[in-house]
């Protein structure tokens, strides 16, 4: 299975029901590292509290320091296994 991957996020709702989203941002304690969030988020009719859509996020990885083609490379090899067909990344993927 190929997984597409899309960076920058898109600023209007995801249109995928099923994804990995990538978050990167430099460590406030040492800039010179790199902290990133990997998240898997699922989209799926709600049938109670009156709501159209019910959202479950599941953190993956919280705040690790790693570079951003480390977490890029970690998010769309759990895409793989699990099936996902799209990874969304947050933040220029500059290596840094």
């Amino acid at each position: 299975m190929e997984v597409r991957v899309v960076c920058p996020l898109p600023s209007s709702k995801c249109p995928d029901s099923d994804y990995v989203r990538v978050q990167t941002c430099v460590d406030p304690g040492d800039d010179t590292m790199t902290l990133a969030t990997i998240e898997r988020i699922v989209l799926k009719p709600a049938v109670l509290e009156g709501r159209s859509w019910a959202k479950r996020v599941k953190t993956l990885v919280l705040r690790a320091r790693m570079s951003a083609d480390q977490a890029l490379g970690l998010a769309t090899r759990y895409a793989e296994r699990k099936q996902i067909p799209v990874v969304y990344a947050e933040h220029a993927l500059d290596g840094r």
